[in-house]
């Protein structure tokens, strides 16, 4: 298992854990982009959004689901946050197993760069 969030779902590697169903993982980015920045990631393995199948939208939108929920119990969803998924090289992605960011906790700027 050389993948680096398989790891962290299997626990071999520690990460803190804001989130955790049957389905996905929250944890806090340890390259954190704003005051908050948040990753929700299934637990299930899942290179990108391009491998995702029709079986695969429930899970995806679920990841969603957690990270608003996270959002909400916090106290920063009415002022606002942002989530991102980058997909492949070019669009970001540095781990090659899906993952939301959420980021929060100040004005984010569009476009984000």
């Amino acid at each position: 298992m050389d993948c680096l969030f398989c790891r962290i779902v299997a626990g071999t590697i520690p990460a803190k854990r804001i989130h955790d169903d049957e389905h996905c993982l929250g944890f806090f980015d340890i390259n954190p982009q704003a005051p908050t920045h948040a990753l929700f990631i299934p637990k299930r393995h899942l290179a990108t959004v391009n491998d995702a199948t029709a079986e695969d939208r429930l899970l995806l939108g679920h990841l969603a689901y957690a990270a608003s929920r996270f959002a909400q119990a916090q106290g920063f969803a009415d002022a606002g946050y942002r989530l991102v998924m980058n997909c492949n090289a070019d669009g970001g992605q540095t781990v090659f197993h899906v993952h939301l960011h959420l980021l929060a906790g100040r004005r984010l700027t569009w476009p984000p760069g």
